[in-house]
């Protein structure tokens, strides 16, 4: 296979694994895979990693985008409602074709009954979790 991630096409497949798997960034990529939509938002992904900073959170979001392993997605200006996310976080068409192919998908359905049964979720946490998703992500 030769999927050509980003800035990852400039690396081998071995250091786009070590940069996918380091241990806030996975955290990050099981996030997305267990998020019922697999499209949090950034207040969600903050939420799920209390012992990482909102700044490193973004910092390493927007490492996995520059890398192409995860994209960001916006409602359209008509959907977005007051008091609610509009950009959301989700895996690339190419980011997962990698992460599976390199069995780093093996469980992903394990990871979303796992977050199933979060039951100490804030209310804005609840709120976001429940934000329209653009349809087209």
């Amino acid at each position: 296979m030769s999927t050509e991630l980003g800035t990852a096409g400039e690396m081998e497949p071995r250091e786009v694994v070590h940069f996918a798997t380091q241990q806030t960034r996975f955290a990050l990529i099981n996030n997305i895979l267990q998020h019922p939509d697999q499209l949090p938002s950034m207040h969600e992904l903050e939420e799920l990693n209390p012992s990482v900073s909102e700044a490193t959170v973004y910092k390493h979001i927007q490492k996995l985008i520059d890398t192409g392993i995860v994209k960001e997605v916006a409602l359209d200006d008509d959907e977005r409602r007051q008091g609610y996310p509009w950009k959301f976080y989700g895996l690339t068409d190419e980011g997962r074709e990698f992460l599976d192919d390199r069995n780093l998908l093996a469980a992903e359905e394990t990871l979303q009954e796992i977050y199933k049964t979060i039951s100490n979720k804030s209310e804005k946490m609840v709120k976001y979790e429940n934000a329209p998703r653009p349809d087209d992500a």
